[in-house]
């Protein structure tokens, strides 16, 4: 299943434009569906969200860019504890807009263990609605579809449990929210 974009018209007093905007999904929501490609030993796999739907709990991290300070801390620590949502029934997945060479490189420097997903299109990040429409315009990275910082918990019967979306790429999710919702399912 498909979220599907909300079109918003924009008059002016001589013309009318359509932009395109998705929503962020929220607890409750059918989480939608994907394939998308990770880097593995024997090169690259593809990773079916409807595939793993089912077998356990599921976590989706959504992270801006490889080889990012933040980035690197926060998939870092999620790996040292990996054992924790492990121990809670949940696969960990992390995304992110990177090539999936990029991303195995990266998770190799920096000893990340979870598996990592190409988002390189941007089209899971537009589905959960937490694609940027310009990065850090403020920075001069103007790039559009970057993913926002995020967590979800998706539970076996493919139903969104959590779900949080941060504005600023410096802000971390909630892990410790993200662990008690997996307890509590």
């Amino acid at each position: 299943m498909s979220f599907p974009d909300v079109l918003l018209y924009i008059l002016t007093p001589t013309t009318q434009t359509t932009q395109t905007t998705t929503m962020t999904l929220k607890v409750g929501d059918l989480a939608p569906d994907f394939t998308l490609v990770t880097k593995s030993a024997d090169g690259p796999q593809l990773v079916k969200l409807g595939e793993l739907v089912g077998k356990s709990n599921i976590v989706l991290l959504f992270v801006p860019m490889a080889f990012t300070g933040v980035c690197t801390t926060e998939f870092c620590e999620i790996s040292a504890g990996l054992k924790d949502y492990e121990a809670l029934d949940a696969k960990v997945l992390g995304i992110s807009g990177d090539n999936p060479f990029a991303q195995a490189a990266w998770a190799e420097k920096e000893g990340i263990t979870i598996p990592l997903l190409s988002d390189y299109e941007h089209a899971v990040a537009k589905a959960y609605g937490v694609a940027y429409e310009q990065f850090l315009p403020e920075a001069n990275l103007i790039m559009g579809g970057v993913a926002k910082r995020s967590a979800f918990v998706i539970d076996r019967g493919g139903i969104i449990r959590y779900a949080e979306v941060q504005e600023h790429p410096k802000d971390l999710p909630d892990f410790e929210a993200v662990k008690a919702c997996l307890r509590a399912l």
